[in-house]
């Protein structure tokens, strides 16, 4: 269901759960960026904590099906149409952008952020799982120490592990943000980031075909796979990603994931 149209917000929910849960929210999505290649600058061409000051038009939304949708044109000259789609064990998401400027943007991402409330919370990452070349492992094995540290102490963080980018070096750093990221020290061989329900009967994983990186803030529990394109002058792009949500084990998640890439391949 749709909780915010004017700022795109979702909300998921598993079967029997009551509408007064939180559930699953998507910001749908968080923000739109790209590297503006005339300037060398990184542009928000939206980002939802702008509020008002956003150069937009009001999303404009539709259903179709099990499809919802919306478009809305950016900064006067980018085009943007969002699609959802509810499938049996799936919610898919698609950005369709059309570009009228005529300014190239490269590392264009629409970043959307599924925050797990509710049956799938997971503040100190204790049921939340990256897949290595030798299996899956707790996205913070790394960090033991979370699990007794001041829950002040622990947050604000992210992190954070990659997939197509480099290892990053330093495995805990501060930027001027005051949030500290912890980076993974080996590779996710798969595109998704999965956590299990308090029952450990659910899976919701997130994924997307190609990313830099994958990673989650704990606080909210979100998960991160986030795709980018380049997006040149009169150009016609698409950005996809999903998020399974499957009544299961993480074995049976990496076979749909296995399945979803080996179609993307084909197509």
């Amino acid at each position: 269901m749709v909780v915010n149209k004017t700022y795109p917000l979702l909300k998921i929910l598993l079967p029997g759960q009551p509408v007064s849960e939180r559930g699953i929210e998507v910001e749908f999505p968080e923000h739109v960026t790209g590297l503006n290649e005339q300037s060398n600058t990184v542009e928000h061409l939206y980002l939802v904590t702008n509020g008002t000051s956003n150069k937009r038009t009001l999303p404009e939304w539709k259903t179709d099906g099990n499809t919802l949708m919306y478009e809305t044109e950016l900064n006067g000259n980018i085009k943007m149409t969002a699609r959802v789609q509810l499938d049996d064990n799936a919610v898919r998401y698609s950005y369709e952008f059309v570009n009228r400027s005529t300014i190239t943007y490269a590392n264009l991402q629409a970043v959307t952020c599924v925050k797990l409330f509710s049956d799938f919370s997971d503040t100190l990452l204790e049921r939340t799982f990256v897949h290595h070349a030798n299996g899956f492992d707790l996205l913070a094995s790394e960090t033991p120490g979370r699990l007794t540290m001041p829950l002040q102490k622990w947050l604000p963080c992210r992190y954070l592990v990659s997939y197509s980018w480099p290892v990053v070096a330093n495995k805990i750093e501060k930027d001027d943000d005051g949030i500290t990221r912890y980076n993974k020290s080996r590779k996710a061989d798969k595109p998704f980031i999965a956590t299990l329900s308090h029952n450990k009967k659910w899976v919701a994983a997130t994924y997307t075909a190609e990313t830099g990186n994958l990673w989650t803030n704990p606080e909210r529990s979100c998960q991160h796979a986030d795709p980018a394109v380049t997006l040149q002058p009169k150009e016609t792009k698409s950005l996809r990603l999903t998020t399974f949500i499957y009544k299961g084990d993480l074995s049976e998640v990496l076979q749909l994931v296995n399945r979803e890439q080996a179609n993307s391949k084909n197509n």
